[in-house]
């Protein structure tokens, strides 16, 4: 047992409001335990499980089943590879695919995070922080160059948000081209992943009203651990693409255009 890994809300809320935290109730940031379900996640964290450990227990503690296809498109060479899927449920989606890959190399795999999730100590060493607020940002490009030179293979959801209902489909937002420059640059093939699932029409109500009404900030990320306890016992299937060789990504498109490509590729999986 570790209670050293469990998370304290009220402590980081009032860490990240800085000099504004004494104006934040305490009965806010009780209601916010409760709604993310904080007992029930440092119930877990508790046991101080961690790296690939940590995600494969997740999945059993939730008591999710997982249909793995195609896992024989795993690269079998020793190069590192950057694995890349759309993020339909943003919690559950990540956990599953770093159980996957770690296991199959070996715990060599890391994620390219919000650098909120390193508040998990049992997912912190699969994770590159990455916070493009702040005085940190200055150091986003030097952390993903350290990330990709790595031997580790990478895994993004090149969206950076969860996918949205978009014409009635619930699919993922344009991605983003950091994963082809960087694939490129350090001669990594890129592997697409499809996973299956969705979270809550809730969810897709307030990520709407967001967009609506303008509000930049993203009320629809603090649901996200709501989301993953609504997924207990539900199944998923997970869908591994053919990998695609990096000399693919060539001048005959920009590396924004490559990563609609990519994008379009996964979602035929």
């Amino acid at each position: 047992m570790d209670s050293s890994a469990t998370i304290d809300i009220d402590k980081i809320v009032r860490s990240r409001a800085g000099s504004k935290a004494r104006f934040i109730p305490r009965f806010v940031t009780r209601w916010l335990e409760r709604f993310i379900h904080q007992d029930f996640i440092n119930s877990y964290l508790i046991e101080g499980r961690t790296g690939v450990d940590f995600c494969e227990g997740v999945i059993d503690k939730l008591g999710v089943t997982i249909d793995v296809e195609g896992r024989d498109n795993l690269p079998s060479g020793t190069r590192p590879d950057t694995f890349v899927s759309n993020h339909p449920l943003g919690a559950i989606d990540g956990v599953t695919l770093g159980a996957i890959i770690g296991r199959a190399y070996d715990g060599r795999v890391k994620y390219l995070v919000n650098d909120l999730l390193m508040n998990l100590k049992g997912l912190a060493p699969l994770c590159v922080p990455i916070n493009k607020l702040g005085g940190q940002s200055r150091n986003l490009p030097r952390q993903i160059d350290e990330a990709f030179r790595s031997d580790n293979h990478i895994i993004m959801f090149p969206a950076g948000l969860c996918s949205r209902l978009i014409d009635g489909q619930i699919h993922d937002i344009e991605w983003g081209k950091t994963f082809i420059q960087k694939s490129v640059q350090y001669q990594r093939d890129v592997v697409p992943i499809h996973f299956i699932g969705e979270n809550s029409p809730r969810f897709y109500r307030i990520a709407k009203w967001c967009k609506r009404l303008g509000i930049k900030f993203n009320l629809a990320m603090p649901l996200l651990p709501d989301e993953m306890y609504r997924s207990r016992g539900r199944h998923y299937t997970v869908r591994i693409g053919r990998p695609i060789p990096y000399q693919t990504f060539n001048s005959s498109r920009t590396a924004y255009e490559w990563a609609q490509w990519v994008q379009d590729e996964v979602y035929k999986l």
